[in-house]
């Protein structure tokens, strides 16, 4: 029931659940028994919320990110797509996890433990979220629609240890002192103090209870796919697992289910974390990426709904008997009872591999493997996790008649040194220079060669070994390009190593340091490292090796063209761009392209296509980079080839990320989401920077059309 349309981080710091106007289940006063809880882009706000609302929701959760509302200290932004209040209104796994980057920097600060700085800031952050909705007069208790509030996320291993504890329950007296009168939640937080409820989050949550009798049993991330990483296949959840999982929860006594995600959008700009996380956070959920219904999940989970929805009143007012549906048979039956009549029965078959015939009540069920039905009256059986009664969406991606022409500017490489505002004798921490205003940084030193060296005369070149903490390196030798070498998700660090083209004299060594994302979980995660970190030695050198590594070295914090704002339509206009022809292309520059529309060759723009289905740029002709419409970033984007095993698919059994996978040998990402919002009627730019080389003119404007099937039966 997560509706964001940006990346959601896995550690965040506070989340507001929202009810929708007129819901069936919720109740409207904010407080708890064991039973249930008594309480969700901005141009496509309204219709995700109508769509989960047609889908059988009756809340939405919503993170609220701390870096994008304080993007430096006291500085709060809440315009356009990060106008909490009027999301909040409208409803009636985040670079860094969703924390500011200042704040690694305030002095004696550790993250996520009985810190005072640390909860200082954090305090101040969630006081000022608190109190502007408070003046908005949006919690339940004064009327409004917030039910619910979660502090912290995904604690877990952190609060390990005096200092976490003592975090833990700091975090729990500053929350509830702040008199909003909803609940609040902790998840996947086992020690939340009272009256803080502690909640569940992962595939399956059945077993999960809380930490008291009295508390109510709240699953706050059902997992309904799993994100997607470069040079990793897509991951897709079975929707008869994921309707089996919250059935399972139901019938033991589950209160609240939210879906993460139920819409997962697109990690515009450099939101996204991981590090190697995609610009898509399409998750595998009911809604895509571009906000399209994605079945069959969306209508199974419909009915599921449905059909708890109509074993409510049982639900709540009764705690369930369990019974052995057959001695040889792994099948049971959840029965919930009030003694008045109101029955209702979710009858359940464990065994992954067979069917099973169960006789309840002197009525016989027949239930397939890994599957439950449900039987709102204790008689008949209205929906069964296991059968699926519509297809698969069609989904293509049709090119817009679209030709784009391209000109291109090279990124200087030239007065690097010159342009360099620190030096410093030593290799620096890539974050500590950049504070994440880029994903670049360049490492520039120099070295002498004696023109005795064996290598003029016939001898092997000479190579320069590079390592980096990460996550990508690319090494320019008297501004020749040599090679480069990249990091994945699992193996963050790299190596590059490979032969230099040196001269006789003084050698300019140029090193740039590419991130993908920040790294967004993991104990104490803001002492991790990356950038270049060392050794970087020259090899093959008549003296053996010479260790560059203290030298005295030069850092310039992002690209030229960054500088010179070259992705604005007003910026684009301060350099001079050369006419790009298939013959002039070079892999070896870092190229800025821009492009325009053929019929439209006097600017560099395009016309906005007709009709309303959404749009993406086909970038399967390109290497590395990122992409920017008219001065907007949509994201990196990174043509890495999908490693996996992408075999046969069973919904059975329990589900793991690399159980179900698509993609094998294909790019992991071509298509990178263009809302349409961002879109003029005419005079359209696109910027385009790449790393490591392409064919732009092989980049199309596509649509994306999905063909929804009609339910059977």
């Amino acid at each position: 029931m997560d509706i964001i349309t940006n990346l959601v981080s896995k550690l965040l710091t506070l989340f507001l659940t929202v009810l929708f106007v007129g819901s069936e289940l919720i109740h409207c006063n904010a407080t708890y028994d064991r039973n249930f809880v008594l309480f969700c882009l901005l141009q496509m706000w309204e219709d995700l919320i109508r769509k989960a609302k047609h889908g059988g929701l009756d809340v939405i959760d919503t993170y609220v990110f701390w870096d994008v509302h304080e993007p430096s200290p006291g500085n709060y932004n809440f315009e356009g797509r990060y106008d909490l209040a009027r999301f909040i209104k409208t409803v009636q796994k985040w670079n860094f996890g969703g924390i500011p980057v200042w704040l690694k920097y305030v002095p004696g600060i550790s993250f996520r433990t009985d810190n005072e700085p640390f909860k200082a800031a954090m305090q101040g952050f969630t006081q000022k979220i608190v109190q502007m909705m408070k003046s908005e007069k949006l919690f339940q208790s004064q009327g409004g629609p917030i039910i619910l509030s979660l502090i912290e996320n995904e604690y877990g291993p952190e609060s390990r240890g005096a200092g976490g504890r003592a975090y833990v329950n700091w975090a729990a007296r500053m929350a509830v002192g702040l008199g909003t009168g909803v609940p609040w939640v902790m998840c996947k937080e086992n020690d939340a103090p009272d009256p803080v409820i502690n909640s569940c989050n992962g595939f399956y949550c059945d077993d999960f209870s809380p930490n008291k009798p009295y508390k109510p049993s709240i699953w706050t991330e059902t997992w309904s796919g799993w994100f997607t990483e470069f040079g990793g296949p897509i991951h897709q959840r079975p929707v008869e697992d994921l309707s089996f999982a919250v059935a399972r929860f139901i019938q033991k006594g589950g209160s609240y289910v939210n879906y993460y995600m139920y819409h997962g959008g697109t990690n515009f700009g450099r939101s996204a974390g991981g590090p190697f996380i995609t610009t898509s956070y399409d998750y595998d959920a009911p809604i895509d990426e571009y906000g399209l219904i994605r079945q069959p999940k969306y209508s199974h989970l419909k009915e599921l709904h449905k059909a708890i929805k109509r074993c409510e009143h049982a639900l709540v007012s009764s705690d369930p008997t369990v019974s052995s549906l057959g001695t040889l048979l792994q099948a049971l039956a959840h029965v919930f009872s009030t003694g008045t009549g109101t029955c209702a029965a979710f009858l359940a078959n464990y065994n992954a591999q067979s069917a099973a015939t169960v006789t309840f009540d002197s009525k016989h069920y027949d239930l397939p493997p890994w599957s439950i039905s449900i039987l709102p009256d204790c008689k008949t059986d209205v929906f069964n996790t296991a059968k699926v009664r519509v297809q698969s969406s069609l989904v293509k991606m049709l090119p817009v008649k679209k030709k784009f022409s391209w000109e291109s500017y090279n990124e200087d490489l030239s007065s690097l040194a010159e342009n360099s505002r620190i030096t410093a004798p030593g290799l620096l921490e890539q974050l500590d220079v950049t504070r994440d205003t880029s994903d670049y940084l360049w490492y520039i030193t120099s070295i002498g060669i004696s023109s005795s060296e064996s290598f003029f005369r016939g001898g092997q070149k000479p190579s320069i070994n590079v390592k980096s903490a990460g996550h990508a390196v690319r090494v320019f030798v008297n501004g020749q390009f040599s090679g480069s070498a990249f990091g994945t998700r699992e193996q963050r660090n790299c190596t590059f190593n490979g032969p230099v083209d040196l001269r006789a004299g003084t050698n300019k060594i140029a090193l740039l340091s590419v991130a993908v994302g920040l790294q967004n979980v993991g104990r104490h995660y803001e002492t991790w490292e990356a950038g270049i970190t060392g050794p970087v030695l020259i090899h093959g050198l008549d003296q053996g090796q010479k260790d560059l590594t203290w030298n005295k070295w030069s850092y310039k914090v992002g690209l030229r063209g960054e500088a010179m704002n070259l992705v604005s339509p007003n910026g684009v206009s301060s350099v001079d761009w050369v006419q790009e022809s298939l013959a002039t292309q070079s892999r070896s520059q870092l190229k800025w392209n821009k492009a325009r529309e053929q019929l439209l060759a006097y600017i560099a723009c395009f016309n906005a296509p007709e009709g309303n289905e959404p749009l993406a740029l086909d970038m399967a002709s390109m290497g590395k980079g990122q992409v920017w419409i008219n001065g907007r970033s949509i994201g990196r984007y990174w043509l890495a080839y999908a490693k996996g095993d992408c075999n046969s698919c069973t919904y059975s059994g329990t589900f793991r990320p690399v159980k179900c996978q698509l993609g094998c040998g294909q790019p992991t990402q071509r298509w990178y989401h263009v809302p349409r919002s961002w879109l003029k009627p005419t005079k359209n730019l696109i910027v385009v920077f790449e790393e490591l080389g392409g064919n732009p003119w092989k980049i199309s404007l596509v649509k994306r059309v999905a063909h929804t099937p009609a339910v059977h039966g």
